[in-house]
């Protein structure tokens, strides 16, 4: 498997901050503050792209509604 293809995989499993406060219909700042309160895990891939895992998130919102 090449290195592109591995990072495609773990990519894909994962999603912005932006996108999550869309799909849960949550401000995006409340999205942060989950991360700065540990109730998220914030990944970061780059200087300016942090990923969440989706089914850590899946879980939290789930459990929470």
């Amino acid at each position: 498997m090449s290195i592109s293809k591995l990072k495609e995989d773990i990519i894909k499993e994962k999603l912005r901050a932006k996108t999550i406060a869309y799909r849960y219909e949550v401000g995006l700042s409340t999205v942060w503050l989950y991360a700065k309160q540990g109730k998220l895990t914030p990944i970061k891939i780059s200087k300016r792209v942090t990923l969440f895992d989706i089914d850590e998130v899946s879980a939290f919102f789930n459990g929470k509604r």
